[in-house]
């Protein structure tokens, strides 16, 4: 290959095959959304055992089945692992299974990422990426880009979408409070604790039930705990932590402070400071905490979310524990207690002493 003279050919090569699988890796997530919407996870599922590709096409029950796509289908699904392929000697079919990937995306409510699929894959919020190139070059937003409105008020003017983005969210605070719950103990906690920006207050409610000793108060904008369900211990109040955040004993604050600058945490931050005992409040911050440089298995997506933070919100961002610091500090705290949980998400203890 003349066009590479003094190179390392074979390396050559294997940076052509790596921006290939690049290239094509926009079809990992268009398949598993086909999988789904076919059922197939869930077909293979209800099987008693390994299952063989014509016993999925039954378990589909499409009187149209294409069978030759859906070979194709699963021989691209097997490649990119997310199910096995095995093969027993009385049989000559491939028998098919599920395997630690798969299980994610069985239609069960606890722990099924489906609605996350269906999220990320949507229409028009893939849309949004495509003005990636502009919002780098020109500055602004993505949704600006593409809808000529920030984020949130595309979604208040689509209905359809916010439904989708709402359950896509809603499915990953399941999966975090899992993990949250299982690491994490509340029984320290006395009085009242708000979780600030808690949208419909399912997360609060994890906590409430699990602790019936606390009493629990979801805090956001007025137009989103509106259609808040009703659950037990838990008051849903409406405001804007800009201005002032209900008085309590402790807080809890998942997945706000990545949508907003430096100095607009500080603000936040400090309204929580205003908001807890001056000696013995805490806040219980439940965020990314990037490794750079490291080899976490959720820090590829950590750092995924980075670039989507910053496409979407003006001066969105996930942050290294240095950041975090940096930002406690100017809000005047200036002790706390980072706790690593099996999620994307870290939990950080804040102390207002």
């Amino acid at each position: 290959m003349s066009t590479f003279i003094g190179e390392d050919i074979s390396a050559m090569f294997q940076g052509l095959a790596k921006c290939f699988h690049h290239i094509y890796a926009s079809l990992d997530i268009v398949a598993i959304r086909c999988a789904l919407e076919l059922h197939i996870p869930d077909v293979i599922n209800n099987h008693d055992g390994p299952i063989t590709l014509s016993q999925i096409a039954r378990g589909i029950n499409s009187s149209s089945l294409n069978f030759d796509g859906l070979s194709h289908l699963m021989m691209f699904l097997v490649k990119r692992q997310i199910f096995d392929q095995v093969h027993q000697p009385e049989i000559e079919e491939p028998l098919y299974t599920l395997n630690p990937c798969s299980k994610w995306l069985i239609q069960n409510p606890k722990t099924t990422i489906a609605p996350y699929v269906m999220m990320v894959t949507n229409s028009s919020l893939r849309l949004l990426l495509e003005n990636l190139s502009k919002c780098i070059a020109e500055g602004g937003t993505t949704a600006m880009k593409a809808f000529g409105v920030d984020f949130w008020s595309f979604l208040s003017v689509n209905p359809h979408v916010n439904d989708i983005f709402n359950e896509g969210m809603a499915c990953g605070t399941r999966i975090t409070m899992d993990a949250l719950m299982s690491k994490y103990r509340f029984d320290g906690l006395k009085g009242t604790l708000v979780d600030v920006g808690g949208g419909l207050g399912a997360a609060i409610n994890d906590i409430v039930t699990a602790y019936p000793h606390i009493k629990g108060i979801n805090f956001d904008l007025p137009q989103v705990i509106s259609t808040a369900p009703t659950y037990v211990g838990v008051t849903h109040v409406g405001g804007d932590m800009f201005k002032a955040i209900p008085p309590a004993d402790s807080i809890f604050m998942k997945s706000v402070l990545h949508d907003w600058s430096d100095s607009d945490c500080v603000q936040i931050l400090k309204k929580c400071r205003d908001s807890i005992p001056g000696k013995t409040g805490k806040i219980i911050i439940v965020d990314t905490i990037l490794h750079r440089g490291g080899d976490d298995v959720f820090e590829y997506t950590r750092i995924a979310h980075d670039l989507m933070m910053f496409s979407l919100f003006e001066n969105g961002k996930e942050r290294t524990e240095v950041e975090w610091k940096k930002i406690l500090n100017e809000a005047g705290f200036y002790r706390y207690n980072v706790i690593q949980i099996p999620a994307i998400e870290s939990i950080i203890e804040v102390y207002s002493d």
